[in-house]
């Protein structure tokens, strides 16, 4: 028998606030005890229950009967995995010594809208690396950033060379198409350099007690003005349904800002910070545990919604044209390939 317990996951960047909701409680290392210790601790600290409208209960009543005693691990994680794909949560996942379980239909259904080749010939051979950062100054004079994963940091520095060599554009581009995410402080830090004022961009809940609405009261989140180099011309953001977890708050900060637009689709979401923790027979479990809420206090879970909706054109693809980049050229005052 070994004890369950419950950990922040070191993804979360941003101070959270337990109050004493995870509890430590002793289940046996068996089918039923593990499926159990599953079961109550997404119910009682699953933070979107609700939110989703699942009925939990429900979800015991179809998934206890598929356990046995006698059942096999493989058989086990396979029914664990299938419970859990019901939250309908990229943040959600089952971790076995030989698997992962995970969810993934919230882009699997959405158009790509991104292709790294073509983003590649964008960006030439001679871009400049700051970090986590590429980027390079395209023809037309209109800067192109392409930040893929927030868990790559970038510095400050790296910041200050990089917005300083693009001072000269006309415009600015952000790509964070298929970035899936990472720390939330290197999201932050970015946005940092496009605002000249403390702007609120959103909020946070805590779990106070297992009730599925059981939240503390929303603590408001802010975009602080970086103390290095700022950006003060127009900027577009390119993202789609591969945008998720850090991105999907980048995009919801940058959105507050008034010389930024959103172009694209529709963020993939995963507005819900994540936490992690371990079951009896030490398979780790991951799981969203605070919600986000945007400036509005609504929930940012579902995605963000691009100020311009535009999908890849096969067209111009055929052709070596990325159609996002070359719509955010034309809002920029540029001139398209």
């Amino acid at each position: 028998m070994r004890r369950f317990l419950s950990y922040i996951y070191i993804m979360c960047a941003l101070p959270l606030v337990l109050g004493g909701c995870i509890r430590e409680d002793d289940y046996d290392n068996s089918p039923v005890g593990n499926f159990e210790a599953l079961w109550k601790l997404i119910d009682e600290h699953y933070c979107f229950l609700d939110y989703k409208g699942i009925d939990w209960d429900a979800v015991y009543d179809e998934y206890r009967p598929q356990i046995s005693d006698g059942m096999g691990d493989e058989a086990l994680f396979e029914v664990l995995g299938n419970m859990l794909a019901e939250l309908r949560d990229g943040h959600v996942n089952l971790y076995s010594a030989w698997n992962t379980a995970r969810y993934w239909d919230w882009y699997l259904d959405y158009p790509r809208n991104f292709d790294e080749a073509l983003v590649e010939q964008y960006l030439g051979r001679d871009y400049r690396i700051g970090g986590g950062a590429e980027y390079t100054i395209l023809q037309d004079n209109i800067g192109y950033v392409r930040y893929a994963d927030f868990s790559s940091p970038v510095g400050d520095g790296n910041l200050d060379e990089m917005l300083l060599y693009l001072a000269v554009c006309n415009g600015l581009i952000v790509d964070v198409r298929n970035n899936g995410g990472g720390t939330l402080t290197t999201a932050s830090k970015l946005a940092a350099r496009f605002t000249n004022v403390k702007t609120l961009v959103g909020y946070i809940q805590h779990k106070t007690g297992p009730g599925h609405s059981d939240f503390s009261e929303p603590e408001p989140l802010y975009i602080e003005p970086s103390d290095g180099v700022r950006w003060q011309k127009p900027v577009v953001v390119l993202t789609n349904r591969h945008s998720y977890s850090a991105t999907n708050d980048f995009a919801n900060s940058m959105r507050c800002f008034p010389q930024v637009t959103l172009l694209g689709d529709r963020t993939g979401g995963g507005g819900g910070m994540p936490f992690s923790s371990e079951l009896p027979n030490g398979w780790a479990v991951r799981f969203s545990a605070s919600p986000t809420l945007d400036a509005q206090m609504q929930h940012i879970e579902g995605g963000i919604d691009p100020d311009v909706k535009l999908d890849m054109i096969d067209e111009d693809e055929a052709r070596g044209r990325d159609t996002l980049i070359e719509a955010a050229r034309a809002l920029l005052g540029g001139q398209a390939d």
